[in-house]
């Protein structure tokens, strides 16, 4: 890392499973910028105890995460790999950036809205200040890109008004992150409900393509997706269902939305689905092969998260040494 490249962060929760689309839209692309970019991916675990966890469960699943990001190709020589928590920095910078933020720009985040509706039983003050969080991930690296969905670009937009407030009071220090979309892949929708997009924290089970479900799981899930009325293959938003299904299968196979509507017309969804089968199981399986061998040697996985942490913690130490004495907190 020669801190002359753009600086690239992005990270996942480890809630639910990583999905198909976890890395058609985010994982892969992070694969494709890790020599042009300064890379730092992180397993934001902190955010996703604002849910409650099962300890033993939420430990397994983190290491779960982090072999699934190595399995995609997330090159841990080229990337800092490494779980957020680890990290102390974070939750420092955080403090001090709540104490920037008001109440009311918090209170307008509509993905606090959505997720003190369905998590009424722990509507928690972790909740509340959650993109608060975000923020000091990216800036505690002075990131400048930041490969994000539309459910993130709000949490993105305070992260910029955070940085820009502090440099306005205390000096330039942060720089501004810029939103990543990639152009391709960015949005794989619910098997079930097409008009949603597909999440790894969803309960229903249909509605997903998990990385490490089984070939014959993927199967039965994709003759089941939900198609439209008519018998035209082709993307249009009246028909989201087929529109799904023609993205999944571009992005598994480089082939052109265009291109396969050509190829396919005049023939039936049953053709259709059976394609993307295939083409979502050939993607699938090798990394899931490597998965089980990255995952079956724990001691060399956590080995993996301790030097990622020491590489980011470094660059971490940089930044907020730099905050502490522009507030002028008294150095430690």
């Amino acid at each position: 890392m020669t801190g002359t490249r753009p600086v690239l962060l992005s990270g996942i929760a480890p809630s639910g499973r990583l999905t198909l689309g976890n890395y058609l839209g985010a994982i892969r692309n992070w694969v494709a910028r890790q020599d042009d970019c300064e890379s730092y991916f992180p397993l934001v675990d902190l955010h996703a105890i604002t849910v409650r966890q099962d300890p033993a469960t939420f430990a397994g699943r983190c290491r779960d995460f982090v072999a699934l990001y190595v399995a995609c190709g997330v090159d841990p020589e080229r990337s800092a790999v490494f779980v957020q928590s680890h990290v102390a920095e974070h939750c420092e910078l955080a403090w001090i950036l709540q104490c920037l933020t008001q109440m009311g720009e918090l209170n307008r985040m509509t993905q606090f809205k959505e997720k003190r509706r369905r998590h009424a039983d722990n509507v928690n003050a972790g909740l509340f200040t959650y993109p608060v969080l975000m923020a000091a991930d990216i800036l505690l690296y002075q990131a400048t890109l930041v490969p994000v969905g539309d459910d993130q670009r709000q949490h993105l937009e305070l992260t910029r008004d955070l940085a820009q407030r502090f440099n306005h009071l205390y000096g330039p220090l942060f720089a501004l992150p810029e939103a990543l979309v990639p152009e391709s892949g960015a949005r794989i929708m619910a098997l079930q409900d097409p008009t949603r997009k597909m999440s790894k924290s969803d309960p229903a089970e249909t509605n997903v393509i998990a990385l490490l479900d089984p070939p014959d799981a993927i199967r039965r899930k994709i003759q089941r997706a939900v198609t439209d009325s008519g018998s035209e293959i082709v993307a249009r938003p009246d028909k989201p269902g087929i529109s799904n299904l023609l993205n999944m299968l571009s992005a598994s196979t480089g082939e052109s939305v265009a291109a396969l509507e050509a190829r396919y017309r005049g023939h039936g969804y049953g053709q259709l689905k059976r394609d993307v089968a295939d083409a979502v199981v050939a993607l699938i399986e090798p990394i899931q092969r490597r998965f089980a061998a990255i995952r079956a040697d724990t001691a060399a996985l956590d080995r993996l998260l301790a030097s990622g942490a020491e590489r980011s913690r470094a660059r971490a130490r940089v930044t907020l040494a730099a905050v502490r004495e522009r507030i002028g907190l008294l150095p430690g």
